[in-house]
């Protein structure tokens, strides 16, 4: 259990700038009273409990301190919380999750939730064979020395049939023993992305877990239809972006997701009445007070918000007429425009031959690939992670969209074979397959 006086250390020795507003000190209140652990949920197919707030670091881990997101892991770990989610972000972020948590020697104590196919699964470039989800899944247990991982899900976009390849693969697993619980998951908002084929499977398949965005501001999808299934089908729910859906935003982004709506505005009072001390507890007991979510996965840099989350899942829950009170308020509040999209200045001319060295597919270590196509006297990128766009010349080897630049490499014959994809001072090398 973590202390004000720890708090205080951990906060310090990270280099992190320290914030103990008294919202957060009644968080950490909260977090020390007798009786202040975290409400346990019931896996549907088995009853066994977990604790309602799990922590994932996705695009976290390229833009952040490391050793201060080891003290947010390790203040997670102390403050009884175990579901520890690397389901999203790159391969270089799976093998953070797994390399702190050994550093700290939890690995045991986690409930461990990861994907079934390396990065760039269903629906990028990994072949649809049984083999890829039996290596990722191998590598995983390697990575965390353990006999057999907690959960594991697969995302259902892409070919239906390398779907059924690797979830076929995936039950076998589970047979095994190598797997304890199975499941699918999409990540859309308002009932897009890949919510229909998550449905699909719930109603088809015999399966453990789902995972689906879920907050106070996107919610009539997930509530109306998806909730109710997983209830009908003893299915366990981990909702992903308590705090509204940042997915896909850049480092250092400006936020567009529900801390950005509120704003500065000060937390109703009626809030007291289910303990919430801040917006991020008000969020989160949102989510958490639905009987059908087992798990809330939030995912943050610093230990003084892990305190707060922590504390979202602590106290007493609000009902239903105030869960109603709750959208209500948040339905209220003016949606955050989006940022008007930088202009790009117009790109100086090349020659197709000069393109044309360019054309082909490049891959990164993460699974992230790039495929470049010429068409008339424009270069197009087509990333797996969706989109195609133009890119604008700057010099003969260097191309940008926006704020993402790609720098060819060429060898010492001229011949291009890699390629430096950079976005936010964050540079990532690209091999021509």
């Amino acid at each position: 259990m973590i202390s004000r006086r720890k708090l205080l250390e951990i906060t310090i020795g990270s280099g992190a700038a320290l914030a103990l507003t008294p919202e957060l000190l009644r968080a950490l209140q909260a977090v020390q009273q007798p009786g202040g652990a975290l409400i346990q949920r019931a896996i549907p197919s088995t009853g066994e409990s977990i604790p309602t707030v799990g922590l994932s670091f996705s695009n976290h881990v390229a833009c952040a301190d490391r050793t201060a997101l080891k003290e947010v892991v390790r203040t997670f770990a102390d403050n009884g919380a175990r579901v520890f989610d690397a389901m999203h972000g790159s391969a270089d972020s799976e093998r953070f999750h797994a390399t702190v948590a050994k550093e700290l020697g939890i690995q045991d104590r986690l409930f461990w939730s990861t994907r079934g196919t390396p990065p760039g699964g269903p629906g990028g470039p990994t072949p649809p064979v049984a083999a890829s989800v039996n290596t990722h899944i191998e590598t995983w247990l390697e990575r965390l020395g353990v006999p057999r991982m907690d959960l594991v899900m697969l995302g259902t976009g892409g070919d239906p049939a390398a779907f059924a390849t690797w979830f076929a693969a995936l039950k076998a697993h589970k047979q095994a023993g190598r797997v304890r619980y199975i499941g699918v998951q999409a990540i859309g908002r308002n009932g897009a992305g890949e919510y229909p084929g998550v449905e699909a499977v719930m109603r088809n398949e015999q399966i453990d877990f789902i995972g689906v965005n879920y907050d106070v501001g996107d919610r009539e999808r997930v509530e109306n239809v998806v909730l109710p299934l997983a209830r009908e089908r003893k299915i366990g729910v981990m909702a992903f972006f308590p705090f509204g859906n940042n997915a896909g935003t850049s480092c250092g982004a400006v936020p567009r997701n529900l801390f950005a709506r509120v704003g500065n505005r000060p937390l109703p009072e009626w809030a007291a009445g289910f303990d919430a001390t801040t917006w991020a507890q008000f969020f989160l007991k949102y989510v958490i007070s639905h009987p059908d979510v087992t798990v809330a996965r939030v995912g943050t840099t610093k230990v003084t918000h892990m305190v707060d989350n922590i504390g979202g899942g602590i106290g007493r829950l609000p009902d239903q007429a105030t869960r109603k009170r709750m959208a209500a308020f948040i339905d209220a509040l003016p949606a955050v425009a989006a940022p008007p999209p930088a202009p790009q200045a117009p790109g100086i001319a090349l020659s197709a031959a000069i393109l044309d060295r360019y054309v082909g597919e490049y891959q990164a270590a993460s699974g992230l690939t790039a495929a470049f196509r010429r068409d008339g006297t424009t270069l197009l990128v087509r990333l797996n992670t969706g989109g195609e766009y133009p890119l604008a010349a700057r010099s003969e080897t260097r191309f940008q969209r926006r704020e993402v630049f790609f720098e060819f490499q060429p060898d010492g014959q001229g011949k291009v074979t890699s390629a430096i994809m950079e976005q936010n001072a964050q540079r990532m090398p690209l091999t021509r397959k």
